[in-house]
């Protein structure tokens, strides 16, 4: 594996469908450096969503090797407490349970890991303080806004203190504002937690905020682009 890479994905193949097969990645190869922030731009349907799948072992290539922080995702045999310690998931959809307050939210990922319900509680507190929600902790997901309900996705993501954050489309279901709220405070815990960050958006306004744009297309990566580059 490459030396300060995070993320090293060689000859990704990965097929759908036992008649007509859908080949979703197509020898698809790239590298993540440690510490960067990394846009992932591309058409509907260019295999955007199936490679953040598969880098955060959601699911399984069906040729070609996948390395994620040092390790070798085919030969990793508890793929859920890898993706526990190591991978941090943003959705467009925020998933919060209903229920539970912001705080008991960004506690559920710590109650599978051997973290006490002190230090949970601490480590919640300080994560929703940092992404601006301090006096919003106790809210129900109902009661808060869009964005308000994305920023304690990505306190949760981030309760485990993973390696690499995987985002897909996180803005998509927000209003301007509130997207470039969400994307300025993945930028700013990129630069403060030196968390490495891949997203995936169809936005050029989200991409400019990051280091590098990789393009895809029909399953490949076909280029990059510094993030200055980018035009509307």
């Amino acid at each position: 594996m490459e030396r300060d890479a995070i993320v090293v994905a060689r000859d990704l193949v990965k097929v759908y469908g036992d008649g007509a097969e859908v080949r979703a990645l197509d020898r698809l190869t790239m590298t993540v450096a440690r510490g960067e922030f990394v846009a992932v731009m591309g058409p509907s349907g260019s295999g955007k969503s199936t490679l953040l799948h598969i880098l955060g072992a959601l699911d399984r290539p069906t040729g070609g090797e996948v390395w994620v922080d040092g390790q070798n995702l085919l030969q990793i045999r508890d793929l859920d407490t890898f993706r526990a310690r190591t991978v941090g998931f943003v959705f467009q959809l925020h998933n919060l349970i209903p229920t539970l307050t912001a705080r008991e939210n960004v506690e559920v990922p710590m109650m599978g890991q051997p973290v006490g319900r002190r230090e949970r509680r601490r480590r919640a507190e300080e994560l929703l303080e940092r992404v601006g929600l301090r006096d919003r902790m106790n809210h129900l997901p109902n009661q808060m806004s869009g964005g308000e309900r994305q920023r304690v996705a990505i306190a949760r993501a981030l309760a485990n203190r993973p390696a690499l954050l995987l985002a897909d489309e996180p803005t998509g279901n927000l209003d301007s504002q509130s997207g470039a709220e969400v994307v300025g405070l993945m930028r700013e815990l990129n630069r403060d937690l030196e968390t490495t960050i891949i997203i995936v958006t169809h936005d050029p306004s989200v991409a400019r905020r990051t280091d590098r744009i990789l393009l895809m297309r029909d399953g490949r990566i076909i280029g990059e682009r510094r993030a200055e580059e980018m035009t509307e």
